[in-house]
């Protein structure tokens, strides 16, 4: 188990050294393949913390330690977390030589009744730069009942602007999404529903050059990623289910242009066995290719 309590001392007797440690970190380098399997770990700051109907994420050394044994392995092209994981990451020397994309829209909160206003909490696009992370993403529900879409829909539009004026990426996670009582937000999983996303989150900021999606697998992929030419990431979700048929959903969805590898979390660091580097292994042979 990782043990945090340096982490805590470090943040307390020389925060300095978290800049430090950026400007001097070993940058990712992009796979020759073009394909990225991305660990998530960005759920807790919007009060996500639950896997499979437990308390999960709650323990920050057990999340430090199942993300440390996941970007170690072979693979693995990196990391999507709050600037908080970040920073711990980074103190614990997990991030070098490794994709970093921060988390940007984390307010939000789930259950929260300003949920679907998910305003701009934490990395922005000038600090992504500054840092030298490698991108930004940004969550872009969209509830066609409900006024706080529109401000969500303006801001990450102006996130994709900022992040390409740096040529950033900036990967959109958007969801068509309805609110079925004061408490539960619901996003819409249906294809048509998941390609309707997809053509507005392709269309926001001033240039698409920079811009990827991170979309979930669902039915009918085919068509699904026929609604767009932006490269896209396949989403893992909480995990549900057989892992079999999850890892056979997303094999077949990788086959399809233009999939280009998959941004997964819980999925990966609480597996139905608790053997997360069993499980990034799969997840990396999808991804790259290899044995399992």
């Amino acid at each position: 188990m990782i043990d945090t309590t340096a982490l805590t001392r470090t943040r307390i007797q020389d925060p300095g050294a978290i800049g430090c440690a950026w400007r001097n970190r070993t940058p990712g380098v992009w796979p020759k393949d073009g394909r990225l399997l991305i660990v998530a770990a960005d759920h807790p700051a919007r009060g996500a913390l639950f896997v499979r109907g437990a308390l999960r994420m709650a323990s920050r050394s057990d999340l430090l330690d199942r993300l440390v044994t996941a970007l170690a392995r072979p693979g693995v092209d990196g990391v999507l977390a709050s600037p908080d994981i970040l920073d711990d990451l980074l103190l614990l020397g997990a991030l070098e030589g490794k994709l970093v994309i921060g988390s940007m829209n984390r307010g939000g909160l789930q259950g929260a009744s300003f949920e679907l206003d998910d305003r701009f909490t934490g990395c922005d696009a000038d600090t992504i730069a500054a840092l030298g992370l490698d991108g930004g993403k940004m969550l872009t529900r969209i509830c066609l009942a409900d006024p706080g879409s529109a401000a969500t829909l303006e801001a990450s539009g102006r996130a994709v602007t900022a992040l390409a004026a740096h040529a950033k990426m900036a990967l959109v996670e958007p969801f068509l999404t309805v609110r079925r009582d004061a408490g539960r937000v619901e996003n819409l999983l249906d294809p048509d529903s998941v390609i309707t996303s997809i053509a507005v989150a392709s269309a926001l900021g001033a240039t698409s050059a920079h811009t990827w999606l991170k979309i979930p697998v669902v039915d009918d992929m085919e068509r699904v990623l026929d609604a767009t030419t932006l490269p896209t990431l396949l989403l893992g979700g909480d995990p549900s289910g057989s892992p079999d048929i999850t890892y056979a959903a997303w094999q077949a969805a990788l086959a399809i242009p233009p999939a280009a590898g998959l941004v997964v979390g819980r999925a990966l660091l609480h597996p139905l066995d608790d053997d997360v580097a069993a499980a990034v292994d799969i997840a990396v042979s999808l991804v790259h290719g290899g044995p399992a």
